[in-house]
């Protein structure tokens, strides 16, 4: 990379990423607890984070900040392997496929409880699927993004009819049984999102978790969602203004690491990120900006980099009337300039988009699409699409770095420009992070256009596709019956050519209908201390802290 084959002292890890969504079957026939360290962990372990979370009940948010902290308390069914992105064991030491696919049936770990003591059994998955199942619709609107499991499930029990989850069965105390209306090939991939961790059932109803009667930032919250209790190494501790404070698990069944207490501390810009690493207040960061990687690395500090899973892109809502013609559409798409948004904001090795699945996975599309940038013709079809200047809103967030998007502020106004500068008439909306950007953009509303990106948590295309295209959302207004009804074919196609080929399909569907503008594939990239040997990087930022390795 040329930002650091000049340079000394910079430490890169890419991990490798499995390129199709691996095999189901044969499950892994048995797994043993790590063995469980003699000695009490004591290190004290600060990371820098870009915001704060946005709650920490992980079946009801779905960003990055409140998954790095929920990763560390609850634990899933299913694991990721670090460097192949396949599933392994975690609370389920094994599984076997039934029914044509239809089920799954789960060996649970033994000996394992809750934090508050609660036994971890089946009836307590069984009670973490029922009650993700039957959120009811006034909850979903609270949750900021809406919930994960309607984007794996395509639906709630409301409209049971819809969903591809039918029910669980406790079998036995140690085994349990997933049962599914279809055949669903990323289901196990499915289970490691940080949505599907398991919570005590015990703490489910004592701290009321479907009521969102708390505030966090202007966030609805529920009192379990400032105070969540899994199976996982740290149990949570405190979480005051700007920061969250978690502490080994005295009980945990796995190995505890060398880490007892750990201090997420939130910095808003990536300039304080750096200059507490700078100053020894924190050990580590994510999201390494452009405009920080060059002293970092003269400064000798170790730079880890993930290999891109992500995708960042220009959003565009067709509830807006003018939006609805695409040859508005097309013309926005046309009057972007990727390459000199790649080289000015995003880390080297970032590569152009033209579709929302990654190279690295099955079903991304060499053919798929692209207008290219040419903001002549961008105006020739505007005029022919009848523009006359209406007013179109464009929302970007502060005060955050995202994986997928480090310096919104400067985003927004390098694409501002080059939108004003073939006739699009832009009226900004800046909204803080925390005020609620993520639900004001992903909910219908007057958002025309906006700023986001997906951050990939399995190795699926579906988990790409899926929950963006899958079905009409507030924050596209897209509705399109045949690559919906596509995507829900190909979830329950097998792995093979068949399904490959229906998601290149699919790909070049959505990149021909142009519901919104895929941007950059990007690089991210943590900072880190001299202080740490080792940092377990993932690129769908699986990282759990007792695998972080400290000098003496």
């Amino acid at each position: 990379m040329r930002r650091v084959a000049a340079s000394i002292g910079a430490v890169l890890l890419l991990l490798p990423l499995v390129s199709c969504t691996g095999s189901l079957d044969p499950a892994p026939s048995s797994a043993t607890a790590s063995p469980t360290s003699s000695a009490a962990p004591t290190a004290l372990f600060t990371f820098g984070t870009a915001s704060e979370p946005l709650g920490l009940d992980p079946a009801l948010v779905s960003d990055v900040e409140s998954y790095r902290v929920t990763r560390q308390v609850l634990e899933g069914l299913v694991g990721v392997d670090q460097t192949t992105g396949q599933p392994t064991p975690l609370l389920a030491t094994e599984w076997s496929q039934g029914n044509e696919g239809r089920s799954y049936t789960f060996k649970l770990r033994d000996k394992v409880a809750f934090q508050d003591g609660a036994p971890f059994d089946a009836a307590a998955v069984c009670t973490n699927f029922s009650r993700w199942f039957h959120f009811p619709p006034a909850l979903r609107q609270q949750a900021s993004g809406g919930t994960t499991f309607k984007g794996v499930f395509k639906a709630h029990a409301d409209q049971a009819a819809l969903s591809i989850y039918k029910g669980c069965t406790a079998v036995a105390p140690d085994s349990v049984r997933i049962d599914l209306t279809q055949p669903f090939t990323g289901f196990l991939q499915a289970l490691t999102l940080p949505a599907f961790a398991m919570s005590s059932p015990r703490a489910l109803a004592a701290e009321h978790a479907d009521v969102l009667d708390q505030s966090r930032g202007g966030q609805p919250v529920s009192a379990y969602g400032l105070h969540p209790v899994g199976t996982g190494p740290y149990v949570f501790g405190a979480w005051g203004a700007g920061s969250v404070k978690l502490t080994s698990n005295k009980n945990y069944w796995g190995d505890k690491g060398q880490i007892g207490t750990i201090k997420f501390v939130a910095y808003d810009h990536p300039e304080t990120r750096m200059q507490a690493l700078l100053d020894g207040k924190i050990d580590a960061y994510d999201a390494v900006t452009v405009g920080n990687f060059d002293q970092l690395v003269k400064s000798g500090k170790q730079i880890i980099q993930r290999d891109p899973f992500s995708v960042m892109y220009l959003g565009m809502n067709q509830e807006v009337p003018v939006l609805q013609n695409i040859k508005v559409r097309q013309a926005i798409e046309m009057a972007l300039d990727k390459d000199t948004l790649i080289r000015r904001f995003f880390i080297d090795n970032t590569t152009q988009a033209s579709q929302f699945v990654p190279a690295k996975l099955s079903g991304f599309n060499n053919n798929a699409p692209a207008l290219g940038y040419n903001p002549g013709k961008a105006k020739e079809l505007l005029a022919a699409a009848g523009y006359k200047g209406q007013e179109l809103k464009f929302y970007y967030p502060l005060n955050v770095t995202r994986p997928y998007l480090p310096t919104p502020e400067k985003v927004y106004a390098e694409i501002s420009r080059q939108l004003t500068a073939v006739g699009l008439n832009i009226k900004p909306v800046p909204v803080d992070w925390a005020d609620g950007y993520l639900q004001k953009v992903t909910s219908p509303g007057d958002h025309a256009l906006h700023l986001l990106g997906w951050n990939g948590s399995y190795s699926d295309p579906d988990n790409f596709v899926g929950p963006l295209f899958g079905e009409k959302t507030g924050e596209f207004g897209y509705q399109d019956p045949q690559v919906f009804s596509k995507i829900a074919r190909a979830r329950g196609l097998p792995d093979g050519q068949d399904r490959t080929a229906q998601y290149q399909t699919i790909n070049a569907q959505i990149a021909a209908t142009v519901p919104a503008v895929p941007i950059a594939f990007p690089i991210s990239a943590l900072a880190l201390s001299d202080r740490v040997l080792k940092y377990p990087a993932s690129p769908v930022l699986n990282e759990v802290f007792t695998k972080v390795e400290l000098r003496p």
